[in-house]
């Protein structure tokens, strides 16, 4: 018997060889660790090759890294068949990033929710970014807490209140999917829907809720509350006039609010309902032909609003000023601010209203004006009446030549309106006659209104 070794055929040796593993680029690999030294990774793969993972490739968003061992299983992802070295070039980031996509697939075909972090904003929308993935929140897709109601749709404030969004967390639904461009549509209002309809089962029409204003506009403030979002119309946020709405409340302040309508999306609440409604007793207080003094809040095209007390106001329509023949509100003789004297013709609890009138004898434009110059000259009518033939005559002529000269009561100007020019120096009519129209609306306290009276 031969000592000699029996030589095997190369042929041999490759049929008995265990498969050359040749890892293409893109994609994912299974192994084992090596070692673990700082940011480089060695991996056995299979026992025919060894994969390198290095730099930032080995950082992912769940810091992997730092839990591994030699030993553990590791599944990365292949960005080079081979290198200088002859290693095969791997990534975790990537890794990563090729299983995040596939969640987010996932979740799309199974309709789940789920928490995403906001990391930048702009007029469009929001921006977050998963491990790479990036995806896109429209403004149009965010839910009623989060969506920037402005009024006019001011570019600039909606991206203010866009960017308070950035590094919060929010939760939404994935609503579109491009496997081209690993991009990701989201929506807050998808996932915020699936909630109201649980959160409505508990809302009863009637019943009081704790709120955070969400947005104060026009016509009203709207009020988050339970993961809900409901409106106080303007109507409903107070029982007398309401100027603006921002005079009741600033976004994110804490209100108290009751139920009043549901009715499909949308949720009515109302301010003023959580106090008792004032005109039964405004009805017993206020009766037809009571006289009352106010102050004049805003003049219109068809009357004069005037405010009784508190949020009471009452309105004189232009049927119901001192002169029916006058239709232009500049010519109504009264301006915001003054305080007058009227009657009250009616008092309409349901509607909440109170007709006022200036049309009786004694309620003339001479009279209504509380401490009007005016007022103060009826007072000495008796004293007027004893004067000689000659003293009123000499009378009159000064009269009629400060009323021509200096007397701004000769063009109807206002207390207030007087007052102003006073304010600013200006004593006599002829010379406020010579101030152009821009330096009269530069005097504080002079509306347009007495500015057309003055270059009339």
């Amino acid at each position: 018997m031969s000592n000699e070794k029996k030589l095997i055929p190369m042929e041999e040796l490759i049929v008995d060889s265990p498969q050359i593993f040749l890892p293409k680029p893109g994609s994912i690999v299974e192994g084992n660790v090596i070692t673990v030294h700082n940011n480089r990774i060695l991996v056995d793969l299979g026992g025919v090759s060894t994969g390198v993972i290095a730099g930032k490739e080995a950082v992912d968003s769940t810091d992997t890294i730092k839990t591994l061992s030699e030993g553990d299983e590791v599944s990365a992802f292949v960005l080079e068949p081979e290198n200088d070295e002859g290693l095969i070039v791997l990534s975790l980031r990537r890794a990563s990033q090729h299983k995040t996509w596939k969640r987010f697939v996932d979740i799309h075909d199974n309709k789940e929710s789920i928490h995403v972090k906001v990391t930048d904003a702009n007029k469009g929308g929001l921006l977050v970014e998963v491990d790479g993935v990036k995806g896109f929140l429209p403004v149009s897709q965010l839910a009623p807490k989060h969506y920037p109601r402005v009024n006019g749709a001011d570019s600039a404030k909606i991206l203010g209140r866009l960017n308070k969004l950035v590094t919060k967390e929010i939760l939404v639904r994935v609503i579109n999917v491009d496997n081209d461009t690993k991009k990701l549509i989201l929506s807050e209002k998808a996932a915020y829907n699936e909630q109201r309809k649980e959160a409505l089962k508990s809302v009863e029409i009637g019943s009081v809720v704790t709120g955070e204003i969400s947005g104060v506009v026009n016509f009203g403030i709207f009020v988050t509350f339970d993961g809900l979002e409901g409106l106080v119309h303007i109507s409903e946020i107070a029982w007398g006039h309401v100027d603006s709405p921002s005079n009741y409340g600033a976004l994110g302040d804490k209100i108290d609010v009751k139920v009043i309508g549901i009715e499909g999306d949308k949720i009515s609440l109302s301010l003023k309902k959580m106090i008792e409604n004032p005109w039964e007793e405004i009805a017993k207080a206020y009766t037809p032909g009571m006289e009352i003094k106010g102050r004049i809040t805003r003049v219109t095209e068809y009357g004069a609003f005037i405010n009784i007390s508190d949020d009471i106001n009452g309105l004189i329509h232009i049927s119901e000023l001192n002169d029916p023949r006058v239709k232009d509100s500049d010519k109504y003789n009264l301006e915001v601010g003054e305080k007058i004297i009227a009657k009250i013709l009616h008092v309409d609890k349901d509607n909440h209203r109170i007709g006022l009138t200036l049309l009786d004898a004694h309620l003339n434009p001479a009279t209504t004006k509380v401490g009007s110059k005016t007022e103060r000259k009826a007072k000495t009518d008796d004293k007027s009446a004893e004067k000689t033939p000659k003293e009123e005559t000499n009378n009159k002529v000064v009269e009629e030549k400060s009323d021509s000269e200096t007397s701004f009561d000769s063009i109807k100007l206002s207390k207030t309106a007087q007052k102003a020019l006073e304010k600013a120096g200006y004593t006599s009519l002829s010379d406020v006659k010579k101030l152009s129209e821009e330096e009269l609306k530069g005097i504080s306290g002079l509306t347009d209104a007495s500015v057309k009276k003055i270059l009339a």
